[in-house]
């Protein structure tokens, strides 16, 4: 009897193997070893134990159960038949699909290195605008990322990138004179801008800075543009949203003296407010409450620019939206404050923050729920800017009974707690609902991507643009071009992209001309 044995029996089950005649064929190699019905007890023996020593050294159980098998031909063809069975795009998500150098993968590479730009759908928000722009806290909407919400958060970072560029294109401000109005170029042509802000530092640096360093110029001003106000106008965009939108973008820190004002993180009170427990950190309200020589303090110039816009678009459906990124972020709390503060009947008002570190106490933000100011802070886990300043207590430990179950029971416990909470002048909270993303989930940044990057505008849009959910935080089809994220994070990306940029032949700095393109990747701050 010629008997043929299939490379795929696992080795323990040998002792079971009933061979059928009708279920075999005769092959001659070394998985299928021919024997003759004259030596069928002793040969066959023989041959199962070879099978199961050979079959010990090369099958191999991988993480899902996969077997790596073996086939006929050359080392270097088992080896092939080998990986090829492994499907490791499919065991290890770091190995996706992304990394699959097929000349269909090539193409969908380079057209995300072009300096083509291309979105998430722009679907007609219609009646649902309110739900986008958090009138139930985004519930429903973040895990999975809902694609409208989606192209929105990218939408308004996109505005503060036009902040950072129109600010680097001429940060220089005369300490003499008014300033000349800017020009800012926006991502969106619905839009058109109608206020410029300006934020002034109530410090100034030491006269031995000048003399140590008498050249660093618009780095030491007191007074510097901060972003602007714009309004849509566009009729088309108007019903598509299903209402007409006023932005306010803040960008990030830039001069020593807005350095200055970070680390001047000790808690004050709101001199606004009834309340001696809401407080926020000194520097921000600092920037947001002083005038300059020739500008108004960013608070002042928010509040009469909103109050002129609702008086000329009265009776309209209106929204108000503030963002901002890293030192931007904080401000955007601020002014959202202090519109809900002092602007009558305000349209409702929503914050998209990137990056923000935290900005008050729990008291402040127990204060911005009570206004229905709502907070979408988009947040990069590796950022280390969400992480300070000051000592930060959760308020929702108090809230959550699985966590603090016994705790709460203790009356001692729970005065303690309000006492750190209430008089530690390093007692931060953050605000608002959270939608978290992460640098290491991204299928082009290096893992160990530096602080810089984990902190960068443009990465944080990458990662939105890619987020899908947080069982699946990249999804495959994302659109945003690579190609300002090769260009202001080189050393961050991975190897393999940036080679194929570079092999593509691909002039991506010229996809970043200011005659092209309305706004550029932001410094890493």
């Amino acid at each position: 009897m010629h008997t043929g044995i299939s490379s795929t029996l696992p080795a323990p089950n040998l002792h079971v193997f009933h061979p059928r005649r009708a279920s075999f064929m005769c092959n001659n190699s070394t998985l299928n070893p021919v024997v003759s019905s004259s030596a069928a007890p002793s040969s066959t023996r023989q041959h199962l134990s070879n099978l199961e020593k050979l079959l010990q050294k090369t099958n191999q159980t991988g993480p899902e159960g996969v077997v790596k098998g073996c086939s006929n031909g050359s080392v270097e063809t088992k080896g092939k038949v080998l990986l090829e069975r492994l499907n490791l795009s499919r065991i290890w998500p770091e190995m996706s699909a992304a990394d699959d150098m097929s000349p269909r993968n090539l193409n969908r590479l380079q057209r995300l290195l072009s300096k083509t730009m291309e979105y998430s759908p722009r679907n007609n928000l219609g009646s649902r605008w309110r739900e986008y722009h958090g009138c139930h806290d985004w519930s429903g909407l973040l895990d999975p990322l809902d694609e409208n919400l989606r192209r929105e958060v990218v939408r308004y970072g996109e505005f503060v990138q036009a902040a950072y560029h129109c600010f680097h294109s001429n940060p220089a401000m005369s300490a003499d004179e008014a300033p000349l109005p800017r020009h800012v170029s926006l991502p969106e042509r619905s839009y058109k801008v109608t206020k410029s802000l300006y934020a002034t530092s109530s410090v100034g640096l030491p006269q031995w800075v000048d003399d140590v360093a008498p050249n660093l110029g618009w780095m030491t001003q007191q007074s510097s543009w901060m972003g602007f106000v714009a309004v849509c106008d566009d009729k088309r965009e108007i019903q598509r949203m299903g209402r007409r939108d006023i932005v306010i973008a803040l960008r990030g820190t830039a001069t020593c003296l807005e350095w200055t004002e970070n680390f001047r993180a000790q808690l004050v009170e709101i001199s606004e407010s009834d309340d001696p427990t809401q407080k926020v950190g000194c520097g921000f309200l600092s920037l947001h409450k002083t005038p300059g020589a020739h500008v108004p303090s960013l608070a002042e110039s928010v509040v009469d620019e909103v109050q002129r816009l609702t008086e000329i678009y009265k009776g309209e459906n209106l929204s108000i939206t503030i963002t901002g990124h890293s030192l931007g972020a904080a401000l955007s709390l601020l002014v959202a404050d202090e519109i809900s503060s002092r602007a009558p009947q305000v349209p409702p008002m929503a914050v998209f923050s990137f990056g923000g570190p935290r900005v008050g106490n729990k008291g402040f933000a127990d204060r911005l729920n009570e206004k229905n100011v709502k907070v979408l802070r988009i947040v990069n886990s590796q950022d280390l800017i969400t992480k300070v300043p000051g000592v930060f207590i959760d308020g929702r430990l108090k809230q959550d009974p699985d966590k603090l179950e016994e705790e709460q029971r203790n009356e001692s416990f729970a005065r303690v707690f309000n006492m750190l909470e209430n008089n530690n002048p390093w007692a931060y909270s953050h605000v608002g609902t959270e939608l978290k993303v992460d640098t290491k989930m991204s299928p082009y940044l290096k893992p160990n991507a530096d602080v810089a990057c984990c902190h960068d505008l443009e990465a944080y849009l990458h990662l939105v643009d890619g987020f899908l959910s947080m069982e699946c935080p990249f999804r495959s089809n994302a659109k945003r071009s690579l190609a300002k994220l090769i260009d202001n994070q080189k050393s961050n990306v991975k190897q393999l992209y940036t080679d194929e940029a570079l092999s593509l032949n691909l002039e991506r700095r010229d996809s970043f001309s200011i005659s092209t393109v309305s706004c550029l990747p932001s410094p890493s701050r």
